[in-house]
């Protein structure tokens, strides 16, 4: 029995837990085109992926429950392409906020969203910060790519092209590692070719933005060349962001009960 899942719990358990303190990490996906060769479930079957392991091994230190995976993102620049399901950003926004009230409601006072897509992302930390002004409760975002992001440099990820990009090199390893069935074509398909990256996406400094109408994911829906794939190191890619993944929830978690303890 997987009693960190939220959705094994019974109204009367999910009470309990609430009023015990449980945080609720609430996984965020998409389901969208990821180019000719990557299936469109992309970014939800590596957050889920992420998000259960992480939160099995943080379960034996923290309390926690983890919700399904929301597998519909704000994926309006990939609409063009097809194969792709979408909320536009005033929905996503508000879906957002709507699952933190619902928690709410249900007694729950410390959330946590986890993300997998790169447009969820300010929309996300924006529903964390507008959840915590509006009640009296913790909140916290992050995406795994964040995260991780040191410990990736040290195992090279960039090798693979743009960490994370899009339907490019280290996604596919990621897929490779998970479910190398689902990749068509395989390095001697057309995204196995040369692909012309786009030097400007996430080039600036962070925090800074630069996108242009139908490349806001690169060229022809993805950033660059699956070439480098290599099932092996996306294994090894995943195990270092779930391991950075577990460290943050940890952390959190400490952050949020040593907030809630009174002051002198």
């Amino acid at each position: 029995m997987n009693d960190y899942l939220f959705h094994h719990g019974t109204r009367e358990s999910l009470k309990e837990q609430a009023q015990e303190g449980y945080a609720v990490i609430i996984p965020l996906g998409a389901t969208e085109q990821h180019g000719p060769h990557l299936p469109v479930y992309t970014d939800t079957m590596i957050g889920e992926h992420i998000a259960l392991e992480a939160c099995r091994k943080a379960a034996s230190s923290m309390k926690l429950l983890m919700t399904p995976i929301l597998p519909v993102g704000c994926s309006q620049h990939h609409l063009a392409f097809g194969g792709t399901l979408s909320f536009s950003s005033s929905t996503y926004l508000l879906i957002l906020k709507e699952l933190g009230e619902s928690l709410i409601a249900g007694g729950f006072r410390k959330m946590i969203f986890l993300n997998a897509h790169g447009g969820n992302e300010a929309l996300m930390h924006q529903a964390a910060q507008d959840l915590a002004v509006q009640h009296n409760i913790w909140t916290a975002s992050a995406s795994y790519w964040s995260l991780s992001r040191e410990a990736l440099n040290e195992l090279n990820a960039q090798e693979m092209g743009m960490v994370p990009g899009h339907a490019g090199g280290f996604e596919a390893s990621l897929v490779a590692s998970l479910a190398p069935q689902l990749i068509q074509g395989g390095k001697d398909s057309i995204a196995g070719s040369k692909h012309l990256q786009r030097s400007w996406i996430h080039g600036g400094p962070p925090g800074s933005y630069v996108g242009k109408h139908r490349e806001l994911t690169g060229l022809d829906g993805y950033t660059d060349s699956i070439q480098p794939m290599d099932g092996a190191k996306g294994a090894s890619y995943l195990e270092v962001i779930i391991d950075a993944t577990v460290h943050w929830l940890l952390q959190v978690d400490q952050w949020m009960n040593e907030g809630a303890k009174p002051t002198a």
